[in-house]
């Protein structure tokens, strides 16, 4: 993946509310984003045309473009779209794979982008990394951050329930994610910045000790604020270190050698959890980890084992083992370990009961 752009300038707007969406007319208006209102709206699949319904009427010089998004060529035909006019600003108002490819599609046009979040399923809402499907792969690319982000929980709440469970997978793949990168500060001198590092982790911090649920708005809240803060610390140090490590690395190859398997945040969770069981294993510390990671994940009902993936503990074999390949400059635990086929096999069955 490419160096993402340093800046510690923060979005000149986050707002996290039941009721979120009807202050969106007012907040293009400001002279900051658009002076006159022209502004280009990008509308995936789902929930994003009943924001468009309530929002249109008030946008009257806003051209509305429907996309389905999610692939770097969707992306690049919505760049060159772009550039057929002046906009102030461009608005991404739906799931990761409408927000993802605005992202792009504002970066390559070089134009400001507002980010109006339908769901909570990963760190995406914020991050300055794009994430789309191309030739076999999911790759992702360094983007501007948002210059807004607006969270409406009351379309949060209409979304899917597992799209939600998601993102608190994804927030707490930042814990393994940090202790990747600090063992390659150790081990390979890499640099590590303590301020994405506080932001990242304060964030899972918070979500894994929070006694609330997907019910609860308190809960969604600092879930919401803990993604969007995890998009921010990539952008503060300009690299993924803070939110990706071995666990995305699974992820990574699970999407190249078992398209489909399960949801990004849903794989990154088992993925953190397995890299971290890889810790307790050689060094105890890390056992307690072990243990609230796993209890939070069963907690909120989100997959922990391979077979709660719905795949067969040989094929989480396949992509651990291939799990490297994915990010060859990155190191992590699997990198550290350097386990053969034969010592990751015993390692995924010995996990499986330590979970159980």
């Amino acid at each position: 993946m490419p160096l993402l752009t340093r800046s510690v300038q923060t979005p000149l707007h986050i707002e996290v509310r039941r009721g979120a969406v009807a202050g969106l007319a007012a907040l293009l208006a400001d002279r900051r984003i658009s002076a006159g209102g022209d502004v280009a709206v990008v509308v995936g699949p789902g929930q994003g045309q009943r924001i468009v319904e309530l929002i249109g009427p008030t946008l009257q010089r806003a051209e509305f473009i429907n996309i389905e998004g999610g692939t770097l060529e969707s992306a690049l035909d919505l760049g060159q779209r772009l550039r057929g006019r002046n906009y102030d600003a461009i608005v991404g108002i739906g799931g990761g794979k409408t927000i993802d490819t605005t992202k792009y599609a504002a970066t390559r046009a070089g134009i400001p982008m507002v980010s109006v979040a339908t769901t909570l399923a990963n760190d995406g809402i914020a991050s300055p990394v794009a994430s789309l499907d191309h030739d076999g792969g999911r790759p992702s690319y360094g983007v501007h951050i948002p210059l807004a982000v607006v969270v409406d929980l009351d379309f949060v709440e209409a979304g899917p329930d597992r799209s939600t469970r998601a993102g608190i997978a994804e927030t707490l793949s930042n814990i393994s994610a940090i202790a990747d990168w600090e063992l390659a500060h150790q081990v390979r001198n890499e640099p590590i910045d303590g301020l994405a590092v506080a932001m990242a982790r304060s964030g899972a911090e918070a979500v894994i000790n929070h006694p609330g649920d997907i019910s609860d708005d308190g809960f969604v809240t600092l879930l919401a604020e803990a993604l969007i803060s995890s998009g921010l610390a990539m952008a503060i140090c300009g690299t993924s270190r803070p939110s990706s490590g071995g666990c995305h690395e699974i992820s990574h190859a699970l999407d190249i050698l078992y398209p489909g398997t399960a949801g990004h945040g849903e794989q990154c969770g088992v993925g953190a959890l397995f890299c971290t069981f890889l810790r307790a294993s050689v060094d105890k510390v890390h056992e307690a980890r072990f243990a609230q990671i796993s209890a939070c994940l069963k907690r909120h009902g989100l997959p922990r084992t391979p077979a709660d993936l719905g795949i067969s503990d040989e094929q989480f074999v396949d992509a651990v083992e291939f799990a490297p390949r994915t990010r060859p400059d990155r190191y992590t635990i699997l990198e550290h370990l350097e386990l053969s086929r034969e010592a990751i096999g015993e390692a995924v069955a010995n996990y499986a009961d330590a979970v159980y």
